[in-house]
């Protein structure tokens, strides 16, 4: 067996057996998790689990009224997969990721309510955040706002910061706008910025490159699914140059880097339950604005901060919901 197929059973296997057949009289609600299995973080085993926690908590219960179809995939097996669910006839459909540009084209008018980094506007996704029409609705990761706190952070580890690399997808729907932010928040900080786009992974050791020319003392990398890929080699590469490092999810600090300021992961996953939960109840997709996410992690790697001789001020460590020792 190779490893997708591997990774595939595995994955499905997290849902417990379909018990509706048990209760043929009582109409279970259906809903579908589509999760991407590319090489991405966070992972989708854990974000399906706060899914299933978040449904839980609103009344819906495996094997009571709920019925939770899972299926996990890349790219390549988003198309078919989704077809899987909309046979099964699912009421409303949850994709995780990257996913919900592919379930999108082939759901029809089945609900779909979607987990993503970026901004849903520039993505094509939906028109508006506040109505977003036809089918689609869920949660957006981006915070605009992150990016200049971020940068703040990386001023109160090291006050005579000078100049931070920003090195982000640049085909991230949000790059642009979290650019903008990270450009206001350093002019009024005193820092000089410069962005450095990579677009692949053959693109990061070109980037890495132009950082150390640039002379730059720290690194903020916008988060997205390459750059949460990356988040090793960028460690790697911010400790052999002595630069502070930050990003958005705890999976960022995890990895080896300084820092991660960002949504609670956990929080963010569940959160989408509500959608689903308001749309089994009857509300249109379409209705229902996108949201963001009200909880936010600090993490600090006492163990990165070693490596490059960093002191990091004790005021600054009694803020941090996790330190890494």
């Amino acid at each position: 067996m190779d490893r997708r197929s591997l990774l595939l059973r595995s994955f499905v296997a997290l849902a417990p057996p379909c018990l509706a057949a048990a209760q043929p009289t009582r109409k279970s609600a259906r809903v579908g998790w589509l999760g991407w299995l590319g090489d991405t973080s966070p992972n989708p085993s854990a974000a399906l689990e706060a899914l299933r926690s978040g449904l839980a908590e609103l009344g819906w219960k495996e094997g009571d009224n709920l019925v939770l179809e899972v299926r996990g995939g890349d790219r390549e097996q988003a198309v078919a997969l989704t077809a899987e669910l909309v046979r099964a006839n699912v009421d409303v459909i949850v994709a995780h990721g990257p996913m919900v540009f592919f379930a999108r084209q082939h759901s029809g008018a089945i609900p779909l309510v979607f987990q993503i980094n970026g901004d849903p506007v520039e993505a094509g996704l939906v028109p508006s955040i506040a109505r977003p029409g036809g089918y689609l609705t869920g949660v957006s990761a981006l915070s605009v706002e992150l990016a200049g706190k971020r940068l703040e952070m990386l001023k109160n580890v090291q006050p005579a910061i000078k100049r931070v690399a920003l090195i982000a997808n640049d085909r991230h729907p949000g790059r642009r706008i979290e650019q903008q932010a990270s450009q206001e928040a350093a002019a009024r900080l005193g820092i000089g910025v410069k962005y450095f786009p990579v677009a692949a992974s053959a693109d990061f050791g070109a980037a890495f490159e132009s950082i150390v020319r640039e002379d730059a003392s720290a690194l903020l990398a916008f988060p997205d699914t390459l750059i949460n890929r990356h988040a090793k080699p960028i460690a790697e590469f911010a400790i052999s140059h002595r630069l502070l490092s930050i990003s958005g999810w705890a999976e960022f600090a995890h990895a080896g880097n300084l820092m991660s300021y960002g949504p609670n992961y956990r929080d963010f996953f569940r959160h989408t339950a509500t959608f689903v939960d308001r749309i089994l109840k009857g509300a249109k997709p379409g209705d229902l604005p996108i949201e963001q996410p009200t909880k936010f992690e600090f993490v600090v790697n006492l163990k990165a901060a070693k490596a490059i001789g960093l002191t990091i001020p004790q005021s600054v460590l009694l803020r941090a919901d996790e330190v890494i020792e």
